[in-house]
């Protein structure tokens, strides 16, 4: 009932405030171990719920796995201007114009540091709007990242920065992954480095992209973020620009699992995110090929106890199945 955005900036505040919630103990099978890193259980929040770090404990109290803050900048901006955030509740979608809007990478680190995580934390960094050295902002971000996170996210695939997609080709792809790996070994930690990729690509995008993400030394896909695309759509705001979420997303988002599974052959974990609402869809995305799925828009739709909801059922899917764990359960499909 509350304007979007509103509603959103409330919901971080309330879960920041909120005394830690009741740590709920997931099956064992749901344990899981992708690029090196020890998962309580492979559903995660995706990056753009809590850009700024601030609600990480109380979204691990809600029983996700793991959690992705972010997309963070080298210096604060505010991003685009309002409205920008559009629930489409006929087609349980939202759309969204945001444009990076967050504190600074700087300002977050703390709140990360003193997060006491219950799972894998991940931070998602991207550049400036107006950056006149986008790969330079990139490094930044995973050098200051580096100090805290148990991976990071390269993201070149948000719709809302101009020009921002076009680092997922050519030369430009390369460069910055060679710059980002690079960045991330100078620590001593040295997290895993993931890379956030869109699903509007073709595929001779889809098989370059896998090609240098093996190359350089990526440790996981996450497949993927908004679409620019339009399906069928009932909603009066069908027409706003900006990224696409939710229900809809679905078809293209296992589209586009197939197809980086395929492109990589199988040899590189995939972090399946697009329509993800129940514990039926999130299985299956585990067995087309999905190590780890994250949700964003349905919890929109679903409420703050669907992590809780899809974790129970995927436990009873697994068991139901004669499956041990979720890496027997991946690719199986």
């Amino acid at each position: 009932m509350l304007e979007a955005e509103r509603a959103h900036a409330l919901t971080i505040r309330l879960l920041a405030a909120t005394p830690r919630l009741p740590h709920a103990r997931g099956a064992a099978s749901l344990r899981t171990t992708v690029a090196g890193l020890d998962f309580p259980n492979p559903v995660g929040l995706a990056a753009g719920v809590d850009k700024d770090g601030r609600a990480i404990d109380g979204f691990f109290g809600l029983g996700f796995g793991s959690v992705e803050i972010g997309t963070l900048t080298p210096l604060p901006q505010p991003g685009n201007p309002q409205p920008r955030l559009f629930r489409l509740v006929e087609d349980a979608a939202v759309i969204n114009r945001m444009g990076f809007n967050n504190g600074g990478i700087e300002a977050a680190l703390p709140r990360a540091l003193a997060a006491k995580r219950r799972g894998i934390l991940g931070i998602n960094v991207g550049a400036n709007k107006d950056a006149t050295d986008r790969i330079a902002d990139y490094v930044y971000g995973v050098t200051v990242a580096a100090q805290v996170a148990d991976y990071i996210t390269v993201n070149i695939s948000s719709p809302n920065t101009p020009g921002l997609r076009d680092l997922q080709h050519g030369s430009e792809l390369t460069d910055l992954l060679a710059a980002c790996d690079a960045a991330r070994r100078a620590p001593i930690a040295r997290p895993r480095l993931f890379l956030k990729v869109a699903p509007d690509l073709d595929a001779t995008a889809i098989d370059a992209i896998a090609r240098a993400a093996v190359e350089h030394h990526i440790d996981a896909l996450i497949v993927s973020n908004t679409t620019v695309s339009r399906p069928a759509l009932r909603s009066p705001y069908a027409g706003e620009g900006g990224g696409l979420s939710g229900a809809p997303l679905a078809t293209l988002a296992r589209l586009r699992l197939a197809d980086f599974r395929s492109a990589t052959g199988g040899t590189m974990p995939l972090i399946s995110v697009g329509g993800i609402d129940s514990a039926d869809e999130a299985y299956a995305r585990i067995r087309s090929g999905a190590s780890l799925v994250q949700l964003y828009t349905a919890l929109v739709y679903h409420g703050p106890g669907l992590a809780r909801r899809i974790v129970r059922g995927l436990a009873a899917n697994l068991k139901r199945d004669g499956f041990a764990s979720v890496a027997e359960a991946v690719g199986t499909g």
